[in-house]
């Protein structure tokens, strides 16, 4: 029978041979199977598509079962450990190491691009002063779509590629813009001297010093925290990245959605719910009262288990060692002891290891944007910045699939039949 499904329908015992390719089955194959001719044949039912694929990609590659997570074939321990954000960007969009010479001329471009029209600024300017920072990022984003019209050429190869430059530029530059006016500090321009990571540091916290230097840790961290969240397959905000983009508007407009999605307190602030339930436990000897009421389900334990993951998430291992070396220059973070002890008791609870909740990405790097002294309503601003890579190469391989197209799921419609309209005189 070769690679199939053979499928018998026992409403009316007809069998149906349905192709299985790359391990899943085309949903519209299932269309056949009717009871009738005038039946619209079967569909399947996935609310929040736990088990359905909508799209083929080949960047981001996840094992959750083994703990593993690949970008492009390569496991994310060794490029975080080995590059910079930038060489990882390009590894992403490309889908190779790029050569020396390649990722000089692309970090030359980005950091060249990174300058934002004055008129952004003013933009800015318009948002009250207790203004959420995402909020503001999320209008910037999009506002940039009326600056650059012909982002709306979608079909352009190098139109789309200019725009991608401009958005891994320009997204720091909006981000640290909204940090310095949630603040209410001058806006700090970009330094084309600076690395990606430094030059971001400098836009958030250059004051009057003539030329801000970064701390060579700090600059460090945020290579690896923007190379750990720069892609994450098909989560939430990567999906509604491609969704929205699949009516083929331009990639700022569908990159202000997906950082719409990023907004969720589910999804881009999760490690700020982290920090909420940190400082709610207190202390170290408050852990296990506090565990006692997580297996009661008086709390919720946060920042542990993920959709995806029923092993430790390969990202936390990387974040938990980097924790150590930021608080070597930040100081020590007071609720690291906590979070240490909280980590040990759930890693031997009998309780967690049945459920595999093990801690995710979100659970250390609360603690290290804190101990830089970052509100938490800035997290799911810096999440975006490096996942914004990650939502272009998804847009762009989208956008290049000729399977793809207009995202239109289906329903199953559960209300009333047809009815007759009644005036209010004989209503009830």
């Amino acid at each position: 029978m070769g690679d199939s499904l053979t499928v018998t329908d026992n409403r009316n015992g007809k069998t149906y041979e349905i192709p299985i390719r790359d391990g899943a089955i085309n949903a519209f194959d299932l269309r056949q199977i009717k009871t009738s001719p005038d039946d619209f044949g079967l569909m399947s039912y996935d609310p929040a598509y736990k088990n359905t694929a909508s799209c083929k990609s080949r960047i981001t590659y996840i094992d959750g079962d083994q703990g593993i997570l690949r970008y492009r074939g390569y496991p994310i321990e060794q490029l975080a450990e080995s590059m910079t954000y930038l060489e990882c960007a390009q590894l992403l969009l490309e889908g190779e190491l790029p050569a020396k010479d390649s990722y000089d001329k692309f970090a030359h471009e980005v950091t060249y691009h990174t300058f934002v029209h004055e008129n952004v600024k003013r933009f800015m300017h318009g948002f009250r002063y207790d203004a959420h920072p995402m909020s503001m990022f999320i209008s910037a984003v999009a506002a940039l779509s009326s600056f650059y019209p012909e982002a709306a050429e979608v079909g352009d190869a190098e139109v789309r590629r200019r725009q991608i430059i401009r958005l891994i530029a320009k997204v720091p530059t909006l981000a640290a813009f909204a940090y310095r006016h949630t603040q209410g500090l001058p806006y700090v321009y970009p330094s084309n001297e600076l690395s990606y990571t430094g030059n971001f540091l400098a836009m958030v916290f250059k004051m009057s010093e003539s030329r801000y230097v970064p701390n060579p840790t700090l600059e460090r961290a945020f290579d690896v925290l923007f190379i750990l969240h720069a892609d994450h397959e098909q989560n939430c905000s990567t999906s509604t990245m491609r969704q929205v983009g699949s009516s083929r508007v331009d990639p700022y407009t569908s990159l202000a959605a997906a950082a719409g999605a990023l907004y969720g307190p589910l999804h881009g602030g999760a490690n700020a719910e982290v920090l909420y339930m940190l400082e709610k436990i207190g202390r170290k000897e408050n852990v296990p009262d506090f565990i006692r009421k997580v297996k009661s389900k008086e709390a919720m334990l946060m920042g542990f288990g993920h959709r995806v993951y029923r092993n430790y998430d390969p990202r936390a291992r990387i974040i938990k060692k980097l924790a150590h070396e930021v608080f070597q220059v930040t100081g020590m973070n007071p609720l690291l002891d906590i979070a240490l002890e909280l980590e040990r008791i759930a890693l031997e609870e009998d309780y967690f290891v049945q459920r595999k909740l093990y801690p995710n990405v979100d659970f250390y790097s609360g603690l290290i944007y804190q101990a830089m002294r970052f509100p938490t309503e800035f997290f799911p601003v810096l999440f975006a910045i490096g996942r914004t890579v990650g939502w272009l190469a998804q847009w762009e391989e989208m956008v290049t699939d000729d399977e793809q197209k207009i995202a239109r799921p289906r329903q199953l419609y559960l209300g009333h039949d047809v009815r007759d309209f009644k005036p209010f005189a004989q209503r009830g």
